[in-house]
């Protein structure tokens, strides 16, 4: 609880498919700046012992996952998600969100980005081969941190 009695800001994480680098990140910021961190996936997570870090196993399922973080993330939180739609759902709950490689979701951009994902889902359903995303770089490491960043820093 922050001030108040409201509850403090938090981060949210669809741990399924966040990459290992990202997570040492938010570890490490969870302990920094004393901000909750809680993973949700449909799998065991291991995680370090901290009263900062939580995980959330949630049976698997098509968007079970997603649908416990919506649940959960209020305004405020920040959400870490590579799923476009989750994004989408989670801003509309007043939170943040930002994918791994330090891409902020908004209301500016998120139409767009839906738009552009379910294109590129049909070109993948008509047989088009579309490739897959770049290999997670330091670049982007560095970009998720900063963004990470900025977020605690207005969270105070």
């Amino acid at each position: 609880m922050s001030d108040g009695g409201v509850p403090a800001a938090q981060v949210w994480v669809d741990a399924d498919a966040c990459p290992g680098p990202v997570k040492e990140i938010l570890f490490r910021a969870a302990e920094r700046a004393q901000v909750a961190v809680t993973l949700v996936a449909n799998q065991w997570l291991r995680k370090p012992p901290s009263r900062f870090i939580r995980s959330l196993q949630v049976q698997g399922g098509y968007d079970v996952a997603d649908d416990a973080i919506v649940e959960r993330a209020t305004a405020g939180d920040l959400v870490v998600t590579q799923d476009i739609p989750l994004a989408a759902r989670v801003l509309a709950n007043g939170a943040q969100a930002i994918n791994p490689r330090g891409d902020r979701f908004t209301a500016d951009n998120i139409a767009e980005r839906l738009s552009m994902r379910n294109f590129m889902d049909e070109l993948r359903g008509a047989g088009v081969q579309t490739g897959g995303p770049a290999a997670f770089s330091a670049r982007d490491r560095q970009a998720f941190a900063n963004q990470l960043d900025r977020w605690l820093a207005t969270r105070r």
